[in-house]
This record gives structure tokens, sequence and C-alpha cells, in this order.
């Protein structure tokens, strides 16, 4: 299983870590805040991340715009905003794609390419609900599960 988090925006919280718990793979679409954020991501797995709109400090500038990670054969492009995408994902052999920016949790497939936006883990914003998502791609069809993180502290 890959989890799949984005916009964490500084706060990673407990039910976050949580979710991720058990991945083999954990993707940051972007905008992670913190550096200390991926240090607690990499406690539970390897970590691939990139850079979002807010990772502008001196360590967020470290973090690569894009990344490719590989998981079961598969290969996967990690990006924030998927507006930015200047690549054919199908015709580069892509499977999936994984973004984050609009904090909107997202699937859909297009040309044989799955794509997948995880929601935003991290402070509350636009009313939109907090979550992260779990990827398999042992299942078929590939199956993506959303989980809605409660964000009891009102954040």
């Amino acid at each position: 299983m890959v989890g799949l988090i984005s916009d964490t925006h500084g706060l990673l919280r407990d039910e976050a870590v949580e979710a991720m718990r058990g991945s083999e793979l954990i993707i940051h679409a972007g905008d992670v805040g913190e550096p200390t954020i991926l240090d607690r991501l990499r406690e539970l797995a390897q970590v691939v991340v990139v850079r979002g709109n807010v990772d502008d400090g001196a360590w967020g500038k470290t973090l690569p715009p894009t990344a490719v990670a590989e998981i079961d054969g598969k290969t996967i492009y990690v990006l924030h905003n998927i507006h930015e995408l200047d690549l054919d994902p199908a015709a580069a052999g892509f499977h999936v794609v994984v973004s984050g920016h609009s904090h909107k949790a997202v699937r859909f497939e297009k040309a044989g390419v799955l794509y997948v936006n995880p929601g935003s883990a991290g402070p509350r914003r636009f009313n939109l609900p907090i979550s992260v998502a779990h990827l398999d791609l042992r299942a078929q069809p590939w199956k993506v599960d959303f989980i809605e993180l409660e964000g009891r502290d009102g954040r």
C-alpha cells in the first residue's frame, strides 16, 4: 500500500500518522510546511516528496519540484500542482500521477493513467474535508481509499 498525503502546511496530525502507518511507501505531494513532518513520516516508511508553493524556505528549496516513484512495477509521477503538469504521463510511461495543491480529494482516469489528489491533511481550509489516501496497486482495478480525518482540534 502507498500512503498519499499532501498540503500539511506545517501540521502533521496524529490521525494522519496513524493512517500512513503500514505503508510501504509514503508520497507527500508538497506544501509540507516544516521539515520535521518529513522526519516523522520517514519513521514509518520511505518518503517521496516534492516542493509545494509554501515550501519556500532554505530547506524547502532542497525539495524537487517533481519526483518519480516506483512500486510493484508501476511508476508514479509526483508534482504539487496538476496545472503545472508539462508532460504526457501516458506517453512517458507513467501509471499514476499524484498531486496536491487544490486541497480537494480527487480520483480520475485519463488515457489509462490514474490521477489522485489525496486532499489536504493540514489546517482546514475552504470548509473542505481533511484527508489522506491509500493507493493499492496490487488490487485489480487499482484501488484508492480516501480517509477523512476528524480534525478534532479545530484546525
